[in-house]
Formats: C-alpha cells, sequence, structure tokens
C-alpha cells in the first residue's frame, strides 16, 4: 500500500494528457469510420491548444512567482512541469504517427488525399498558383527582417512562415528573413476541383501553397526554405476585482491582450533548420522543452473543415436524430399543463433539445407570462433560444438574463448576445465578479387561474447539467429537468435574488448550492454512506462527473471505502484519487467514457438506505466549482425520471463497456474485459430509443 501512499493524489495535468490519449485511441479505432478518426484526431489537437493555453500556462505563472510552489498532489511545480513536458511531447509524436501511418493512408484508401506541391501535375501547378495569384498574395503582409523592422510578435494559435531568404532588397538591405502570418480568414484546406484530382476527392492545404509560391511575395531575392510554425500563449483573462467599474469593458480589453499573452509552446515544421528554431525560441522567450516538431501542419485542428467538405455518409458515423418527448405540446402554452401534471426529464442528445426552445418560445408569447429569468454561459453564434429570450423582452416580458461575460473562449460571444439582449430592454446581469456563474437555470412566472381561487403567480423551471448551446446539445451527453416543484422553484428564484439582486445566502430546501452549501452536503451524504456500511447494512456511492479534483472530496471518499461503501465513479477527464488501493480505496473503481458523445453530464447517487438519492448537477468535484462558482446541484423525485437518470446516466456505462476505460491505483487507464469490442453505453442508449 505505501507504494501507491506517496502521494495519495495523482497529478492533474498528467490526468489531462492521460485523456486525450484515450481520445487519440478513437483515431486508431478500425471500427470508428474514416472521417470520424480524423475528428477525433482534430479533438485531440484542439484539446492540446486549451492545454498549453491554460493549465500550461498557469503552472509557469506559478513557477515565476515562486520557484518553490507546490501543486496539490506534492510535486514541485518545476518537476511537474518536466514531466508534462515529457508526456506532451511523447503525445505530440504519437499524434502525428497517427497521423501520416494511420489516417492519411486510410483517408486515401477511400478516395481522399491531400496532395503536397511536391506531386502536382502541371494542371494541378496551374490552378494552384491561379488560386493563390487571386486568393491568397493580396491579403499576405511580408515583414523582411532588419533594424527598422524586428520580429514581429505573432497572434495566438496564428498559422506563421518563416522564410529564409538570401539577397538585397529594393533599398540595398541585405535580407536573410521573412515572416509571413496568415490571415486567419484565408481557409486552411482547399478542394481541389474533380476534374484536376486523381482521386475523387482531392484538397491541397494552405502551407502547400506557401511552400510553392513565397517567393512571389519577395520578388528578386532567393528562397532557400519556407518553414510552418505557430505560437501558443497564455490566454487567461486577467480582471482585477478590485479596479472593475464595468466588467464587459474590461473584458473587451482584456480579450485584445489575449492575442498577445507570454508564450507557452512553439510548434515548428519537422525539417526547420536548428538555427531558425533557435532564433524562434529566443524570439519567443522559450526553452527547448517548449518547442514541440511535429511531422505534418501545426494545427491539426483545421483538418476538421475536410469532414463537412467530403459528402460521403458512409465514411462518417450514421446520423443520429434526437427522440422526441412523448405528448409533447410544442411550443403553445400547453406546455405549462404538461410540465405541471409531471417532470419531464431530458437525456441529450438522446432526447431532443427542442422542448427547452419551446419553453422559452411559449414564455415569451404567452400572454400570460410576466417574466423569465435565465443564466447564459455558453449559447453559440446562432442560439433560437437566445432569439426566443430576445422576442419576449420585444413582447414586454421582464426577461433577466445572467450572462456570464468570463466563459472561458466564448467571451466574445456572449457579449455581442449582451448587447443585443440590452437592446431590446432586457436586464443583463454579468454574473458575480469572482465567481463564475456556471449554474443552468431557466425560470418562468406565469399569471393562472385555477378553479374558483383569485388568478396567482405560478413558476416553472429547467435546470441541466449542461449549456444552453443547441449544437452542443447534439453532441455532449446532459441531463435537464423540467419541473412546477414549488420547493425546487422557490430555491432557483432564491439564487436569482443572490445573484441580481446582492441578496444574503439563504438555506436553500432542495437544491445544493455552492459556493455555499454544495460541498458541504456532498460530504454529508458519502459520510452517511460511511454511517450505514459501518452498521453492516448496504452502501452505496455512485457518481459521474468530468473531473475529480477536490482534495476533500477524496479524502471523504477513501474514508467512505475504508468503511465498506461500493463506490463507482465515471470519470471523463483527470481524476486525482487513487482506486483500488487496499486499505484505502479497494472499493472504488473509476471508469472513462470515451466514445461517440462528449460525456458532460454530472449525476450524483447514494443509496442512502434504500431511499436511493438522486442529483444532477453543473458542478464538478474540483475546487473552483465548489468554492468560485455559482453552481447548483438539483434532486431529481419523480420516481420515472429518477429510475431514468440511474439507468442511463449511470448503469450502463458499466453494463455495456465498448468504450469504456478503467483506471488503476497508479493511473493508468486499460480497456475492460469487452471493452472496444462490446456494445458501447452511447450505442445502447441510441438503440433504445428506436427499440
Amino acid at each position: 500500500m505505501s507504494d501507491y501512499l506517496d502521494p495519495r493524489l495523482l497529478n492533474r495535468e498528467l490526468g489531462i494528457l492521460a485523456f486525450n490519449r484515450r481520445v487519440l485511441a478513437q483515431a486508431e479505432d478500425p471500427d470508428i469510420p474514416p472521417l470520424e478518426r480524423l475528428r477525433y484526431l482534430c479533438i485531440v489537437s484542439s484539446n492540446m491548444d486549451e492545454f498549453f493555453e491554460t493549465r500550461v500556462a498557469q503552472l509557469q505563472d506559478l513557477l515565476e512567482h515562486d520557484s518553490n510552489s507546490m501543486t496539490p498532489d506534492g510535486l514541485r511545480v518545476i518537476d511537474a512541469l518536466q514531466l508534462v513536458a515529457e508526456e506532451a511531447h511523447t503525445l505530440v509524436t504519437e499524434k502525428y504517427r497517427v497521423l501520416q501511418q494511420g489516417i492519411y493512408p486510410l483517408l486515401q484508401s477511400v478516395g481522399i488525399r491531400f496532395v503536397t506541391s511536391g506531386e502536382w501535375t502541371p494542371a494541378q501547378q496551374y490552378w494552384a498558383r491561379s488560386y493563390f495569384e487571386r486568393e491568397v498574395l493580396p491579403v499576405l503582409t511580408p515583414i523582411g527582417l532588419d533594424p527598422a523592422h524586428p520580429f514581429p510578435k505573432v497572434l495566438n494559435k496564428s498559422l506563421n512562415f518563416a522564410v529564409l531568404l538570401d539577397g538585397t532588397d529594393a533599398f540595398g538591405r541585405n535580407v536573410d528573413l521573412g515572416v509571413i502570418q496568415a490571415p486567419r480568414a484565408l481557409p486552411r484546406v482547399l478542394a481541389m476541383p474533380q476534374e484536376l484530382g486523381q482521386h475523387r476527392y482531392s484538397f491541397v492545404l494552405l502551407s502547400s501553397l506557401m511552400q510553392a509560391f513565397a517567393g512571389d511575395l519577395f520578388r528578386g531575392l532567393s528562397v532557400l526554405g519556407v518553414h510552418q510554425f505557430r505560437v501558443t500563449r497564455n490566454s487567461e483573462l486577467f480582471v482585477d476585482d478590485d479596479e472593475i467599474t464595468n466588467l464587459r469593458t474590461a473584458l473587451q480589453g482584456e480579450l485584445r491582450a489575449r492575442h498577445y499573452g507570454d508564450a507557452v509552446r512553439l510548434e515548428v515544421a519537422a525539417g526547420c533548420p536548428q538555427p531558425l528554431v533557435e532564433r524562434l525560441m529566443r524570439e519567443n522567450g522559450l526553452k527547448p522543452e517548449d518547442c514541440y516538431p511535429v511531422d505534418g501542419p501545426v494545427n491539426l485542428m483545421r483538418l476538421q473543415t475536410v469532414i463537412d467538405m467530403v459528402a460521403e455518409p458512409a465514411l462518417k458515423y450514421i446520423p443520429h436524430t434526437p427522440a422526441p418527448i412523448a405528448h409533447w405540446p410544442g411550443a403553445g402554452a400547453e406546455v405549462f399543463d404538461h410540465i405541471r401534471a409531471a417532470d419531464v426529464l431530458l437525456h441529450h442528445p438522446y432526447d431532443e433539445f427542442a422542448p427547452v426552445v419551446d419553453l422559452v418560445r411559449a414564455a415569451a408569447r404567452d400572454p400570460d407570462v410576466l417574466a423569465i429569468k435565465q443564466t447564459i454561459y455558453r449559447a453559440g453564434h446562432n442560439s433560437a433560444l437566445m432569439e426566443a429570450l430576445i422576442e419576449g423582452a420585444r413582447n414586454g416580458k421582464e426577461v433577466t438574463v445572467v450572462l456570464e461575460l468570463m466563459a472561458r473562449l466564448d467571451e466574445e460571444t456572449n457579449i455581442n448576445w449582451a448587447a443585443r439582449l440590452e437592446a431590446e430592454g432586457a436586464h443583463v446581469v454579468y454574473g458575480v465578479v469572482g465567481f463564475k456563474c456556471h449554474a443552468k437555470m431557466l425560470m418562468v412566472v406565469r399569471r393562472e387561474k385555477r378553479g374558483r381561487r383569485a388568478p396567482q403567480l405560478c413558476r416553472y423551471v429547467h435546470v441541466s447539467t449542461g449549456n444552453y448551446h443547441m449544437r452542443t446539445a447534439s453532441l455532449y451527453t446532459d441531463f435537464g429537468l423540467m419541473t412546477a416543484d414549488e420547493a425546487i422553484c422557490a430555491d432557483v428564484n432564491q439564487v436569482f435574488l443572490e445573484i441580481t439582486g446582492s441578496s444574503q445566502f439563504e438555506p436553500l430546501k432542495r437544491l445544493w448550492q455552492s459556493p455555499f452549501s454544495l460541498l458541504d452536503n456532498l460530504l454529508k451524504a458519502i459520510r452517511n454512506e460511511a454511517r450505514i456500511a459501518r452498521t453492516g447494512q448496504r452502501a452505496r456511492i455512485w457518481a459521474r462527473v468530468n473531473a475529480l479534483l477536490e482534495p476533500t472530496v477524496i479524502e471523504a471518499l477513501y474514508k467512505a471505502s475504508q468503511a465498506g461503501v461500493e463506490i463507482r465513479l465515471l470519470v471523463r477527464g483527470p481524476c486525482m484519487l487513487r482506486p483500488g488501493v487496499p486499505g484505502l480505496s479497494e472499493t472504488i473503481r473509476v471508469r472513462s467514457i470515451i466514445g461517440r458523445f462528449l460525456e458532460h453530464s454530472r449525476v450524483f447517487y447514494f443509496f442512502n438506505g434504500g431511499k436511493e438519492d438522486v442529483w444532477i448537477s453543473s458542478a464538478d468535484w474540483m475546487e473552483r466549482n465548489l468554492f468560485r462558482r455559482v453552481e447548483i446541484a438539483t434532486p431529481v423525485l419523480a420516481p420515472k425520471a429518477k429510475l431514468k437518470v440511474i439507468a442511463e446516466g449511470l448503469k450502463v456505462h458499466w453494463s455495456c463497456p465498448g468504450n469504456a476505460w478503467d483506471m488503476n491505483a497508479q493511473g493508468l487507464w486499460k480497456r475492460p474485459r469487452g471493452g472496444r469490442t462490446g456494445r458501447g453505453s452511447h450505442q445502447a442508449l441510441i438503440d433504445s430509443r428506436s427499440a
């Protein structure tokens, strides 16, 4: 046991990289359609960008401010950064091996080929040059480096080309290096006309055009080499809570600065000369371990456009159509009768997201509705739900939107929605400074007359584990609950009052809320199962979260395990708990589900002597969610809804292991028996809707 107890916790950053290894394994799975395997490769690339922008950047900041700082698992930050760099380098090498030896040959076998400049036929060469001169050349601004033109500070994650030159320019200056930044408006992948290609689909990367024609930008000079590079920067926004007078204005200024934060990673194309690599590192203040040579495009995420450009259904997953809700009345006033008659539990993407939009539209148009209140964390650029809120404001409803401007990487989109909502007369509240509003809540206040009684105000709420984002509702797994339960509605109203009206926290009847009561109630429930187990009775904790990182919760789970509680944890991403350690956590199992959909639901289940308490929540078991965010956990009370959450949110992932990975005490992941070859939980749930 002692081998595992030093330390008691696993490393968070290594856990994130391990998650990306599991995603990368999907790109190698022969049972997955070819273009979907390419998609998984692109997802890993996108995930790694965010990993460097946030997690690595934060570790580097910690090291800069305190060279003796430690990570929660007991590592010195300087040692953690070294381990992370080693693992990240290995993962990046593996990612490009999968691209070159797996994805490219696979796509070529089904008629899809990326044609490099060295392979062009004369006709293809003519087409490529014509395209370059017409669509690319006019928007490029080459920079020849000399004392008057120092090395430019390139935008975060932009595609850049370092051009090695020889000669003198028109002014007699010796020029040995030029830099070209590719504008983001330029497509990175071009479809070659079918009549020119030797395959059904032939694509050309923008980098191939630059390799072939960069000399056109430096006329009279000899081009000795053209090399892609990309710099990833710290993208954490810094907003001083004590100095804010207008959060939106402060954020707009920070968003501009984000593009030029401190560099944390340099990616260069394989074959880039070492002197040039060293100069790029020096210009960006980076060390050798921060440099990642790559065997292919420096940004694989851009290859995702190919998936939409290839009209071959057989090369993709069979389209999934979410199931309609039985007897759902649509967007009319009848939705309120439907919800009042019985709670409605939605499980996306297996169930339609449309009822959520219908509820907001009904509220916007119903003359008896007086007010609509909603939290928005991520909504996307185009949102029928946000348009419905705007319609409600136009129709004279009291529309209040708690819009989280600090939603990472969606700040600009949310700022734009805020402006539109305010222009229509909606009240827009920017959450609570210092506490991101991550809770997912919608409340409708309606005047209703029932029987002979005088009209009274009635409330209806929708609470969810996921964002009010229509696109991700088709890609992420989430639970949503519509209810008219008076106690839940009163609690949701109280949370809105705290956020918008600066009310003091008051104990809630049904909900758990962070940063006030969620952690305490969670620990009480865990300890209660431990107490029951000590009496010899059956005790069980099953949970499903995106990340398990909070040390207090982990220690409580260790103690519950020592008391004999059966604990099963579904953790999509990083998990700092060590399962299966004799005498510490031997009754704990940890499983990760990686498949067609992104696991996003948070579900907490406690057997509680047979009462089977079930909660759905917006909160992961992380410090930020429990201490620095406004989050809620909502009990699922209706018996049918509770059974659905237990069956679809928990049990199916243990009984259908085809897309499962199990973790051991050392933090290593492997497929369980029946993994990959058996039926996965996502497919089982899709099948359940068509049965």
